[in-house]
């Protein structure tokens, strides 16, 4: 009787689970034929060396050195979701850049956004900009500088220059926008996949 219970519950379970087969392979045939982000620039970009970018983190760090001696870090992951975007990207890009001068443990620190511009283009804004005396992390009662948007507007673009100058550029944040697009996408299709063979092992 037991056996029997088995069997009849396996049979009203198969349509279900060979339905979420049929829907799975369906939306990985989808994101597989779907080519938005595959025009991915290779090698350095702006200058930029490509530090880190584990396959399942949703995070990249990229580093240059000026001839200078300044050492640039950039910081990126996507932001959450905003489905009131148009345009090829869903989500912005959050990207914190550090600025750091030969000889010294301080350091400059930007918090930006990468949005996608008309015409495919991006377009980076400084969301807050700080002095950090050391790269360890300052505590809260440490002042930070007032917010950004309430800096005169002369000095907000001037600090925009500043990054600019440093390579962080269009081309750097073009790259961005697509990498991590492409990554979050890649990472998407290796879960749907790991369910279809679930899935499968089940019927």
């Amino acid at each position: 009787m037991v056996r029997a219970t088995r069997i009849l519950s396996k049979g009203r379970k198969a349509p279900a689970d060979l339905n979420l087969l049929k829907v799975l392979q369906s939306e990985i045939t989808h994101e597989l034929s779907f080519k938005r982000f595959q025009d991915i620039q290779n090698g350095p970009v702006g200058g930029f060396t490509l530090e880190y970018d584990a396959p399942q983190s949703q995070d990249v760090v990229l580093r240059r050195k000026c001839e200078s001696g300044e050492e640039i870090a950039v910081s990126a992951m996507l932001g959450p979701d905003t489905f009131a975007r148009e345009g090829i990207f869903p989500r912005e890009v959050l990207m914190k850049v550090c600025v750091k001068k030969p000889g010294l443990s301080s350091m400059l620190h930007f918090d930006c956004g990468v949005s996608e511009m008309d015409g495919g283009r991006s377009e980076f804004d400084i969301h807050s900009a700080c002095y950090l005396q050391s790269a360890t992390c300052p505590g809260p009662s440490v002042y930070r500088g007032p917010m950004f948007s309430t800096l005169d507007r002369q000095l907000q673009g001037a600090l925009k220059e500043y990054l600019v100058a440093r390579g962080i550029g269009e081309s750097l944040t073009n790259f961005l926008l697509l990498h991590l697009h492409k990554k979050e996408q890649g990472q998407y299709v290796n879960w749907l996949q790991k369910l279809e063979s679930l899935v499968a092992k089940g019927e």
